[in-house]
């Protein structure tokens, strides 16, 4: 385990050392949607019976900060090595593909905590009630930030370039937490935008959140919980799989 605990080390010392840019800078964008969206929306809009759309608001963008900067985290970590050539170092190391890919996850998932717990202590002032199922809250937040971390590791490996990786983040990322309910419910769309969203499992992640703080969400939590498992699993076998036959590492 020392292996892994060197590299997990390494990655959260890569971003706490510029903690202002990774946490502080995406919480304030965070505070911003909320100041921006509640003071137009608030007044006019309930999405659930007895739940302000200002409270409805912070999951949501709680769950979308922590997920956006899950994957930003591996993913910017390991193109960073590859273009610069250091991952050579750890390639040469005696580290598993397992402890390779479980620190980099694993300081991923961190760093999406972390900044969820800013996004929330920072907007709750806003009149979010008491959780009403704090472990679906910790399950969903661990499994949300591990599903984009996996998949941020994918796509660090996948990317030459850095402009790959914004792509990646531009037309598959931001698409799938914005279009997932983090500022509406989806039972307020058509039919068949409504039936599209059931296939986003961000939208899950999200919606399962959500439900911990107020007993309320679009779907059953536990279908919520199997989707992201699930999406988790896939994904992070993936990832692995990738590591353990050095896909775009080796050459």
């Amino acid at each position: 385990m020392q292996g892994f605990y060197t590299l997990f080390r390494k990655e959260i010392l890569r971003f706490w050392k510029v903690a202002f840019q990774t946490v502080a800078a995406p919480v304030l964008t965070a505070l911003m949607y909320q100041l921006i969206f509640s003071h137009v929306m608030a007044r006019h809009l309930e999405v659930y019976p007895g739940i302000s759309y200002t409270a409805f608001l912070i999951p949501g963008l709680a769950m979308m900060s922590m997920t956006q900067n899950a994957f930003a985290n591996g993913s910017s970590s390991l193109i960073q090595s590859k273009i610069t050539g250091n991952i050579v170092f750890l390639l040469l190391s005696p580290l598993g593909p397992l402890q390779f890919f479980a620190a980099y996850l694993a300081a991923a998932i961190v760093r999406g905590l972390v900044v969820g717990a800013g996004v929330i202590a920072i907007t709750a002032w806003f009149g979010m009630p008491l959780p009403q199922a704090p472990l679906w809250i910790f399950a969903f937040a661990v499994l949300g930030c591990g599903v984009l971390g996996a998949l941020g590791i994918i796509a660090g490996i996948w990317a030459e370039k850095f402009d790959q990786l914004a792509a990646f983040q531009n037309f598959i990322i931001l698409p799938l937490t914005f279009l997932s309910g983090v500022f509406y419910s989806i039972d307020s769309l058509p039919p068949l935008w409504r039936a599209i969203s059931h296939l986003n499992p961000v939208f899950y992640m999200i919606d399962g959140f959500r439900y911990g703080f107020f007993g309320q969400a679009d779907v059953s939590p536990w279908l919520a919980l199997a989707v992201v498992g699930s999406s988790f699993v896939l994904l992070s076998s993936l990832g692995l799989w990738m590591i353990k036959v050095g896909y775009k590492l080796r050459h």
